[in-house]
């Protein structure tokens, strides 16, 4: 049943989110009753693009992926970084019945390969600005959106006639109910297949705008990539459904540089971002961040990696706004539990809030749930799960339960149901049959003064089985060497969980989705 007007819009009483079917309905209720207020700002020059504009792109290239032979249910891969080209096709493939797979324009060509042809993808579009032609097994289309000073738009999109469709296992099993497959962001070497209905999709949508109560009044930055679920659900889909703007930086990708010059150009009332990002405004918000200038932040979003109480706190004192950590996985169509908006509910230092839409349980490794406080793994069930991976059955039999969604995290519920988390149970350290959790071990050591980052891992050892190793980042000008952070951690920690091995690096290496690449520490550090 439609809704009134903004479908986002507040009153005294209760916040409506946006009612939507999926992605192809996205923008439609913006484009009757706001059809010329601001969805997009792109381009260097930035430039506003406003919802009834970015519906005809979208319909134009609908109508081009129908014309060279695509069908609903047929599956695309997308190509771009955070780009008006990512949105126009995203939407344009919707609208057509198109099931979208946004791929990582950094991937090396056999990775890229490889997932077009798991997936069976029958064409490709790409943004010709971030990426030569792909060398993929399948039709790559270029595309490009054409954006002047005064706001006159194009799209171009050389589509020509597909050849016949050479199915997959994975293929077979996609439908027109299908808007997505989103690519698991693990470093293993085959990424899983996640198809995300749009139901999925509308769920996901609903609870984030629910969450926060987004509506036209807002604006955000682009600051993750499209291509997973962080950046494309909380960023840019639940903007646009509930009204709101999107800004996308120049060159689509995030700059700390000239982040709160968009910030201020896009009227920002919010963001969101992994923690390695806010590290970087935070280690330089003292020559970046424009004080009394800034736009007045409702709230801050965290997601996608734990991040440490000291780095939450600096970051409410120099943003002047409440920080959210939030929590989620791909299989979840991003977001599970959000701590709530201030005047909806206790802020809980280290905690990720509260599910928004969904169940959550803790349950044992005996399957049984856990009474509150008591430590276990974390399952989900609700609209929002998917329903398994794609050609993969075994895994799917393992990671989807009766409806739950078995997520490999650890963690606890109190008894006002905020969520815990204490680690992955695949990462845990096993020194001598004690269990030591790398993640709670990491947060220890960014609250010591002077540590930015930090990263812990199992050392082989012959008679323990398994040590404790780390590596550190420490902040620029700071004098913190490794004795007096060793010292800090025999102060904070059980003796056990001491590192016995510990080292200062200049940098630690990251996933694409912006999380501790711990497969990549592990090669480096911990042989």
């Amino acid at each position: 049943m439609a809704v009134p007007a903004a479908a986002s819009v507040r009153d005294a009483n209760r916040y409506r989110p946006p009612e939507i079917a999926g992605l192809a309905d996205l923008l439609d209720r913006q484009v009757r009753e706001r059809p010329s207020a601001r969805a997009l700002v792109v381009t260097g020059e930035r430039v506003r693009l406003s919802y009834q504009t970015l519906a005809a792109l979208a319909d134009d290239v609908a109508a081009r992926l129908g014309d060279a032979g695509l069908r609903p249910g047929d599956a695309v891969g997308l190509i771009c970084a955070n780009t008006a080209e990512f949105v126009v096709g995203l939407l344009g493939a919707a609208r057509a019945g198109l099931v979208t797979a946004p791929l990582d324009p950094a991937l090396p060509e056999a990775q890229l390969a490889a997932r077009v042809t798991g997936l069976g993808a029958r064409a490709v579009l790409f943004d010709t600005a971030v990426s030569g032609a792909p060398v993929v097994p399948v039709p790559a289309w270029p595309l490009r959106v054409d954006v002047s000073g005064a706001g006159t738009t194009t799209v171009a999109l050389d589509a020509s006639a597909c050849g016949e469709h050479q199915g997959t296992a994975a293929s077979a099993e996609l439908s027109e109910r299908d808007a997505l497959v989103l690519f698991t962001a693990g470093t293993t070497a085959r990424a899983k297949m996640v198809p995300l209905t749009h139901a999925n999709v509308a769920a996901s949508v609903r609870n984030i705008c629910a969450g926060y109560e987004l509506g036209p009044g807002d604006a955000t930055v682009a600051v993750m990539p499209f291509f997973h679920g962080h950046g494309l659900f909380a960023a840019l889909l639940s903007s646009l459904a509930s009204g709101g703007c999107v800004l996308l930086p120049e060159r689509g990708r995030f700059s700390a540089g000239t982040f709160w010059d968009d910030m201020r150009a896009a009227g920002a009332t919010w963001f969101t971002a992994v923690p390695a990002i806010h590290e970087i405004l935070l280690e330089r918000s003292d020559r970046d961040h424009p004080g009394p200038q800034a736009p007045p932040l409702k709230f801050v979003r965290s997601c996608s990696a734990p991040l440490n109480t000291a780095t939450q706190r600096a970051l409410e004192r120099t943003f002047g706004a409440p920080l959210l950590s939030a929590y989620g996985m791909t299989e979840s169509t991003h977001q599970a539990t959000s701590e709530p908006l201030p005047q909806r509910g206790g802020l809980r230092q280290g905690s990720v809030g509260r599910p928004t839409g969904v169940e959550v349980r803790i349950v044992d490794g005996s399957g049984r749930p856990c009474p509150a406080g008591v430590e276990g793994e974390v399952w989900v069930q609700g609209p929002t799960v998917a329903r398994g991976y794609l050609d993969d059955g075994e895994e799917s039999a393992r990671t989807f339960v009766g409806g739950w969604l078995r997520t490999g995290d650890l963690g606890a519920l109190d008894v006002d149901g905020y969520l815990s988390l204490t680690g992955r149970i695949k990462n845990l350290i096993n020194r001598g049959g004690e269990k030591i959790s790398p993640e709670r071990v990491e947060d220890i050591l960014a609250g010591c003064p002077g540590v930015a980052e930090a990263a812990v891992f199992p050392v082989p050892d012959p008679v323990y089985g398994q040590r404790v190793g780390a590596v550190v980042v420490v902040r620029e000008g700071d004098g913190a060497g490794r004795e007096e952070i060793l010292r800090y951690c025999r102060d904070h920690l059980a003796p056990f969980e001491v590192p016995d091995r510990l080292e200062v690096v200049a940098a630690l290496p990251y996933t694409a989705k912006g999380g501790l690449d711990r497969k990549a520490v592990q090669a480096r550090y911990g042989g």
